[in-house]
């Protein structure tokens, strides 16, 4: 965990205003967290720091790009990183507390006699909020320039077919005459 060091950021010492960071996040960077579902990450992360006399605003600008697999074919599928997300740090005397109680994921406590932060963890779920949930080549004709075509024409087939076998199943026959009753 040396090399996490450079993710902990000692703000005691900075004036109040504004303090830019900028990381580069590769897959190294994931091997202290649970497995992903993505590879071959290139992501720049720019954080700006602006102190103020009792609390801090981190703004965490994610972009980059790293490949996923596509949901639908199978397929190693680029993917480009653009969103922002920004948190709220307060100094307080119980952060702990203050913490289990808040309801806010963008605010954040620490105690007052703290020097560090830590953007480590920031960071890893940053950059996995910023992939969509659903990973897909290409939403309209799905043959995009990535798509595994053999992948595509099974699935195709696989689709016409349940639609026979939906439309021979004798289970069905009795249920029609219930279809248009209101």
């Amino acid at each position: 965990m040396n090399h996490r060091r450079e993710f902990s950021i000692p703000f005691v010492g900075l004036k109040p205003g504004v303090h830019e960071y900028n990381y580069i996040i590769e897959d190294k960077f994931f091997d202290d967290f649970q497995s992903q579902d993505f590879t071959n990450c290139n992501a720049q992360i720019k954080l700006l720091l602006d102190k103020k006399s009792s609390f801090m605003i981190l703004k965490f600008e994610v972009g980059g790009s790293l490949q996923v697999v596509c949901d639908r074919c199978n397929s190693q599928l680029p993917l480009e990183l653009w969103d922002d997300f920004t948190i709220t740090i307060k100094m307080v005397e119980n952060p702990e507390e203050m913490n289990e109680q808040e309801d806010d994921p963008d605010m954040y406590y620490i105690a007052q006699g703290e020097s560090h932060i830590d953007v480590a963890g920031w960071i890893y779920e940053f950059i996995n909020l910023s992939i969509p949930m659903q990973k897909t080549c290409n939403y309209e004709n799905m043959e995009g320039p990535h798509c595994n075509q053999s992948a595509l024409d099974m699935l195709k087939k696989m689709n016409t077919d349940e639609k026979k076998v939906i439309k021979e199943n004798p289970i069905w026959k009795g249920l029609e005459k219930f279809k248009d009753l209101d």
